[in-house]
């Protein structure tokens, strides 16, 4: 590793409203209706300064702009993880319904910790968004302080199981009657020990609900739960794949397993490829998400489908409708629900 002894430069002074006003020669009050788009401006006189503020390379202060007006253009949108497509979808449905009305999202990245999920929210409302979209209703007693107390508009998104009372406005699904589906389904195929395949569920809340309800119908229609078999670190192919061989090493008669999620089931495909467990007749195998690559398998995975990129757009909605509204928005529950996919693995 060479370093080299180099003279840091020392950072510029940012450019002040007044240079460009005096570039474009008007005042500073012209330059801020312009760049704010507020008023009756000459055409002549806005080219002017749009000109002026692209030859300096003047980036407007936002915050200092909404602070003194009717609030920020930004919206935080708090999420568990970037790793998995799930997100993904749900972010690309999100920003595309604000940026239709102008405003922009502030991501945070939480690592499905809740210490962390406190850190994001309260740096997020220092900024005085105009709401905050957060994945999952579970949270810690400050976060819930936090956004309560503050008066932003709050939808929590993915998740509507829970006893605590809603933040502000809820869309999404039931985990638990997601994962009950999905034994029903599996009973009703004729399978009847079954086995399951997760990752940290201490941490994602949402996998745990779905593990929940499955259990729980599998006992009322008399299947049993044989063994569990719990992959350390986040949701993978390889980890279903690992997941999958540890469970059959230790249970090998097992008709049926059933994955946190659609990542760990197609891990567990490859594993019955690769060592001649012919699906579903030996074993028969089932996800959650619906993801394109488990549709896309030479059997089609059996799985539930979450509808994640409406989730994104309509929790974005409802941010849009509170600032429409006059007054506090009353809260209010959207179960977007979900499609069983029968797929051929089960």
């Amino acid at each position: 590793m060479t370093i080299r002894d180099e003279t840091v430069p020392t950072p510029a002074s940012p450019l002040r409203l007044a240079e460009v006003a005096a570039r474009a020669g008007v005042s500073e009050s012209t330059v801020s209706r312009v760049l704010r788009n507020i008023g009756p401006i000459a055409e002549t006189t806005r080219a002017a300064v749009l000109k002026a503020a692209e030859e300096l390379g003047y980036v407007p202060n936002r915050l200092a702009g909404a602070l003194a007006s009717t609030g920020s253009a930004l919206v935080g949108v708090v999420v568990p993880s970037l790793d998995n497509i799930v997100f993904a979808e749900v972010l690309r449905g999100v920003t595309e319904k604000l940026e239709e009305a102008g405003l922009q999202a502030v991501i945070g990245v939480t690592g499905y910790d809740l210490a962390r999920e406190e850190r994001i929210v309260s740096a997020l409302l220092a900024w005085r968004p105009r709401g905050i979209v957060i994945a999952g209703i579970d949270h810690t007693p400050r976060v819930r302080d936090l956004l309560a107390a503050n008066g932003t508009a709050v939808v929590e998104m993915m998740d509507i199981d829970g006893s605590e009372p809603a933040l502000g406005r809820r869309v999404g699904l039931s985990h638990g009657a997601a994962g009950a589906a999905m034994a029903a389904h599996l009973v009703a195929r004729g399978h009847r020990r079954f086995g399951y395949v997760g990752h940290d569920i201490s941490r994602d809340i949402r996998a745990r609900k779905r593990l929940d309800g499955f259990a729980a119908e599998l006992a009322r229609r008399g299947g049993d739960l044989v063994a569990r078999q719990m992959v350390p670190g986040p949701s993978s192919v390889s980890a279903g794949r690992a997941g999958l061989a540890a469970l059959l090493a230790a249970q090998p008669d097992l008709d049926a397993v059933y994955f946190s999620n659609d990542d760990m089931a197609v891990g567990g495909y490859f594993h019955c490829e690769a060592n001649g467990i012919r699906m579903p007749d030996d074993l028969a195998i089932a996800g959650f998400n619906g993801l394109d690559i488990g549709q896309e398998l030479p059997r089609r995975l059996t799985t539930v489908r979450s509808p994640r990129y409406r989730i994104g757009q309509l929790a974005a909605e409802q941010i849009l409708t509170r600032q429409d509204a006059a007054g506090p928005a009353s809260p209010a529950t959207i179960d977007v629900g979900f499609e069983l996919i029968a797929g051929e693995t089960a």
